[in-house]
């Protein structure tokens, strides 16, 4: 169990962590509950919408995260792909002041890196975050993306995330509670070397960027809220080669590892289905791995 304290310059919550099987706090947990969107047929038809478009924005965008290529130019091409393109609003861009459309976090930065003019430079691992709203629903997704020829560690960082965020998506399913996915993804991080960010977390979303429930990527099995059918929220674990300890930078948006170790991270946008989950912001290449591997059955 967690009492939670915003933080208002920060796209995601800071939580202060308690004993999380607390039984006090039952009541405050019950009416976080209850504020959990489930939606509707029509409202699931909306976010599949937006997640495929989001995908869609990293599609777009990865042949072009190259040496030399600014972080800032990288948000130019995303904004006007979306605007003029898509026809969607970028939901960063102004979100609680946030001055982009996308987010980019570099080596070191954990999330909500602001684009700029920092160039891309060969060896370098970078996090780019798109959220589209497309018809008052939200799509939100990030990868990791490899500049050039990277070290061997870093390889093995962005990998073990991948695999990290898919471990928790696999624990989703309705009875489950989202203590099983925390837990999940924890012990395989951590039985390979690396540490789980704690201080950001995965979130509900809908009509809103930022919605209950809010998905904590360590924990224990059997606590947490119950996974309901309807439910749409994201997956992302951030994960660290070093201590798992982050700091907020003076510009109250970035937030970068401590002991300046590298980071990694990769989201999805789910819907909870009657038996499973749906993953909405597939990009085109697991799309086709997914229809490859259904065909072989």
């Amino acid at each position: 169990m967690w009492i939670w304290l915003r933080k208002n310059a920060a796209l995601y919550t800071i939580f202060v962590p308690l004993k999380q099987c607390d039984r006090r706090f039952e009541p405050v947990l019950m009416a976080r509950q209850a504020q959990v969107t489930v939606k509707t047929p029509a409202e699931q038809q909306a976010m599949r919408a937006a997640g495929r478009l989001a995908a869609d924005v990293l599609d777009m965008i990865a042949p072009r995260v190259l040496p030399g290529v600014s972080t800032g130019e990288l948000d130019r091409i995303c904004h006007d792909f979306m605007v003029d393109v898509q026809k969607v609003i970028p939901a960063p861009l102004n979100y609680k002041g946030f001055p982009k459309s996308i987010c980019t976090s570099i080596n070191h930065v954990v999330c909500h890196g602001i684009p700029g003019d920092r160039q891309l430079r060969a060896g370098d691992i970078v996090n780019l975050d798109i959220t589209v709203i497309k018809d008052g629903f939200h799509g939100d997704t990030s990868r990791m993306f490899l500049v050039g020829d990277c070290s061997v560690q870093a390889r093995r960082l962005c990998s073990i995330g991948f695999e990290a965020m898919w471990i928790g998506i696999r624990q989703v399913a309705p009875g489950h509670r989202l203590g099983d996915l925390g837990h999940a993804i924890q012990q395989y991080v951590e039985s390979n070397g690396y540490s789980v960010v704690r201080e950001y977390c995965g979130h509900g979303i809908g009509r809103e960027f930022h919605e209950d429930p809010q998905v904590l990527h360590y924990g224990e099995p059997g606590t947490g809220l119950e996974i309901a059918p309807g439910m749409t929220f994201t997956v992302e674990p951030m994960i660290n080669a070093g201590k798992r300890q982050v700091r907020l930078l003076g510009d109250g948006w970035t937030v970068v590892t401590k002991d300046h170790s590298l980071s990694a991270q990769w989201e999805h946008t789910l819907l909870v289905t009657a038996d499973g989950f749906e993953v909405l912001t597939l990009g085109s290449a697991e799309r086709a791995r997914l229809s490859d591997a259904l065909r072989s059955h």
